[in-house]
């Protein structure tokens, strides 16, 4: 077994396909998280000065955005609310003080179905959503950025997003790379030598797994490493805490499992069709199945996550970043079922055996 992977790390490593990979991956990964290496204290409100509007359904904190409290929330919806009943349904002031009043006991879903039913005015939710940011000042964004880094370490947060970022680049890059991880053994000659010698189906078959998995996982190694070193250049002198451990924590957490199912589905696919490349139009449909949104039970669209998904996003803002619900039980369902997957996979292979 140790002769099998080995023989695939070597195999992989003199592939220019394997290192343009890494690059690939590394720019990619790059251009999405490097707003986020910008995050710092405001030491001046003019660099607050800017034509972006006062509210946003979302904004980051880089941006000059933090959420607004639930009261702050609340009294800026029912403001807005106000004047359009001002301006667009014809009330005067004190008609349009009485309906505010009206509200002031509901919570939002329900205040939101008295202005349909009651006065026709529809959309009131969509207000509520637009309002959830607002613009800081300098000492309320310096504030907030105090209040989460005493919660959590800066690198925390940075770990979440590289884990979403990064799980999504990996999953589509790991579909392209390990399409040629069979595709040798596949081949009638070698693939009839391959169950004539003494190697058995759990060492060849593990064996093939772990090559697999391993050379992802150099490539997360690498990714860990250079996205570790770029948050320690480019956030020193800010006293933001950077921690190693939090990268590696959030890759074994939420992307190495997902790397594993995707080994295992080119390992099932190639020893049942004794070709890996049907395989490959297979992950990435699992792919965009992993990362399509859905309905909460409110109604509300974004992202949920899917059961057996291979990729887990963190879509919060960044200081906001909080797993889908039951991320944790996916991953470990993926573990789970990538174990069934490899068990199938050596008994189809000791049934072929010449």
């Amino acid at each position: 077994m140790k002769a099998i992977i080995r023989r695939e790390i070597l195999n992989y490593l003199k592939r220019p396909l394997f290192w343009i990979a890494i690059v690939v991956v590394i720019f990619g990964v790059f251009q999405q998280l490097s707003p986020y290496l910008n995050i710092h204290y405001i030491t001046s409100e003019e660099e607050l000065e800017n034509d972006d509007p006062e509210t946003v359904l979302e904004g980051e904190i880089f941006e000059g955005y933090i959420p607004l409290s639930e009261e702050e929330h609340r009294s800026l919806w029912e403001k807005t609310i106000q004047e359009n009943l001002l301006a667009e349904f014809g009330m005067n002031e004190d008609e349009a003080d009485d309906v505010i009043q009206e509200m002031s006991g509901m919570d939002i879903k329900e205040a939101c179905q008295y202005m349909e039913e009651q006065y026709g005015y529809y959309g009131t939710n969509y207000i509520w959503e637009d309002t959830a940011y607002g613009k800081g000042t300098m000492e309320e964004i310096n504030s907030y950025i105090d209040e989460k880094l005493d919660e959590h370490s800066f690198s925390y947060y940075f770990s979440r997003k590289f884990a979403d970022f990064s799980g999504l680049f990996m999953g589509f890059t790991a579909t392209v790379l390990l399409a040629v991880l069979f595709m040798q053994d596949m081949r009638k000659n070698t693939y009839e030598l391959l169950h004539t010698k003494p190697i058995s189906a759990t060492q060849y078959v593990i064996g093939k797994v772990m090559g697999g998995f391993l050379i992802c996982l150099m490539i997360l190694g690498i990714l860990n490493l250079v996205f570790w070193a770029a948050c320690l250049i480019c956030t020193s002198g800010n006293g933001f805490d950077i921690r190693l451990t939090d990268f590696l924590l959030a890759t074994c957490l939420y992307i190495l499992p997902n790397m594993l199912m995707v080994v295992c589905v080119y390992t099932i696919v190639a020893l049942l069709f004794k070709n890996p490349l049907p395989a490959v139009p297979l992950l990435v449909l699992y792919m965009v199945y992993s990362n399509m949104g859905g309905r909460n039970a409110e109604g509300v669209y974004g992202y949920y996550g899917r059961p057996l998904a291979a990729m887990v996003r963190f879509p919060g803002m960044f200081f906001d970043v909080t797993p889908p619900p039951l991320a944790l039980v996916n991953q470990i369902c993926l573990l789970f079922a990538s174990a069934a997957i490899i068990l199938i996979g050596i008994q189809l292979w000791r049934r072929r055996r010449i």
